[in-house]
C-alpha cells in the first residue's frame, strides 16, 4: 500500500482510506471491526468517519459508526500509527445533532460541541483530520443540483472566517491537529485558502464525490489540488455500488444500499445506465474486474491524495483492495477518456 503525504502536514496517510458510514446499520459492531482489522493488515492507516454516520441519517444511529471505531481503537491499541478523520456537520435542520434541536450551522459554539461528542465516541484526545462536512451556505449538494449551479446567498451565513477562527483555536488546544472541507466548490476552497493567510489554519484536504460518472473535481478543483497541495479524499469511486453494473435497469438486489433506504437518486439520472454499460464493457474488453478498474482509476488521479473505499463484507473489501494491483495505463486511461467525452459526468 503506498503512501502520500495529506496537503503539506508532512503525514504520510494510505492511497487508500476505509470509509466507515456503514458501520452501525448496515454492518454491526462485529463486522466493522473485521473490515478495520482487514484494512490495518493491508497497510491502511487512514480512517474516516463523521458524526453523521451511520448512513442513513437517523437519531437512534447517529454516532454509532466514531463508537464502533472507539471500541476497536481501544482493542488494537495502535492509535499512535493511524490516520482519524472525522466531520462536523453542516448547516442542516435535522434536529438530533445539537441539544434543544437547533439548526446545524458552523458556529465557533456548534463545533466545539461536535468535536467533543466526535472525541467521547471514538474514545481519543485528538482528531488528525477534522473536516466540515458540507458548508454552511446553501448550495445544491449530494448531486441535487446537477450540472447547474445552485446557490443562495444568505445573510445569515456564519462567515469562513469564523468558522475557521474556532478551528484554530482546537488546533492550539491539541484536540484536532489539521482541518480539511468535504462537499466544497472552487470557491469555497479559495475562500478558506485565502483565510489561511491572516494565520487561520491552512485546509490539507477537500472530501468531494469523485468516480467514472462524475469527474466534475477536475473542472476548477483538480487545479487547486495540485498547485495549492491540497489534494482530494475522493468518496464515493463506486458511485454508491452502481458502477458494479448491480443497479443496471432498475434491479435492487436484496440489502444493496438502495434496496435498502432508497437513497441513490444522485445516481439515477437519464444517462447514467449508458455509461455505466460503457465501463463495464470496457472492464471485459481488458479482462480486469470492473470494480477495481473504477476504483484503480481515482487511486491513479495525480490530484487524489486517498480514494475512500467501502464495503458491507470483508469479501467486497478484499475485491476493493485489489485494486492496487490494476495500473491504469495511458492506453486504458486513453479509452477511459474516450468514454467520458461521449458520456461526462452524468451523476455529478
Amino acid at each position: 500500500m503506498k503512501q502520500r503525504e495529506l496537503g503539506r502536514t508532512g503525514i504520510l496517510v494510505s492511497e487508500i482510506c476505509l470509509g466507515t458510514m456503514t458501520f452501525g446499520q448496515q454492518n454491526t459492531e462485529a463486522e466493522g471491526h473485521a473490515q478495520l482489522d482487514m484494512a490495518l493488515e493491508h497497510g491502511i492507516n487512514f480512517i474516516d468517519t463523521a458524526e453523521l454516520y451511520s448512513i442513513p441519517p437517523r437519531a437512534e444511529t447517529q454516532g454509532a459508526t466514531e463508537t464502533i471505531i472507539g471500541t476497536w481503537l481501544k482493542a488494537c491499541g495502535q492509535r499512535d500509527k493511524l490516520v482519524i478523520a472525522s466531520k462536523a456537520v453542516g448547516r442542516s435542520a435535522f434536529p438530533w445533532f445539537r441539544p434543544g434541536g437547533e439548526e446545524t450551522r458552523l458556529t465557533p459554539r456548534q463545533i466545539r460541541y461536535a468535536l467533543e461528542g466526535s472525541l467521547r465516541r471514538l474514545g481519543t484526545d485528538y482528531i488528525d483530520l477534522y473536516q466540515l462536512h458540507w458548508p454552511d451556505r446553501k448550495l445544491g449538494l449530494f448531486g441535487e443540483g446537477g450540472n447547474t449551479f445552485t446557490a443562495v446567498s444568505d445573510a445569515d451565513e456564519v462567515p469562513i472566517e469564523e468558522t475557521l477562527g474556532v478551528l484554530g483555536d482546537l488546533v492550539t488546544e491539541g484536540k484536532i491537529r489539521h482541518v480539511g472541507v468535504s462537499n466544497e466548490t472552487a470557491w469555497g476552497v479559495a475562500k478558506y485558502l485565502a483565510s489561511a493567510s491572516s494565520g487561520a489554519p491552512r485546509i490539507a484536504s477537500i472530501q468531494n464525490a469523485y468516480n467514472l460518472i462524475n469527474r466534475t473535481f477536475e473542472i476548477g478543483l483538480a487545479e487547486f489540488a495540485l498547485r495549492e497541495k491540497v489534494g482530494l479524499l475522493a468518496y464515493s469511486p463506486l458511485a454508491q455500488g452502481y458502477l458494479t453494473g448491480k443497479y443496471l435497469n432498475g434491479a435492487r438486489p436484496a440489502g444493496a444500499r438502495t434496496t435498502l433506504f432508497d437513497r441513490g437518486q444522485r445516481y439515477q439520472k437519464p444517462g447514467v445506465d449508458v455509461a455505466i454499460e460503457a465501463y463495464l464493457a470496457l472492464a471485459r474488453e481488458e479482462g480486469i474486474d470492473p470494480v477495481q478498474l473504477a476504483v484503480a482509476f481515482v487511486t491513479s488521479r495525480p490530484f487524489v491524495t486517498s480514494n475512500i473505499i467501502g464495503a458491507t463484507s470483508t469479501e467486497q473489501l478484499a475485491t476493493i483492495l485489489g485494486s492496487v494491483d490494476v495500473t491504469i495505463t495511458p492506453e486504458l486511461e486513453a479509452k477511459i477518456n474516450a468514454i467520458h467525452q461521449v458520456h461526462s459526468n452524468p451523476a455529478p
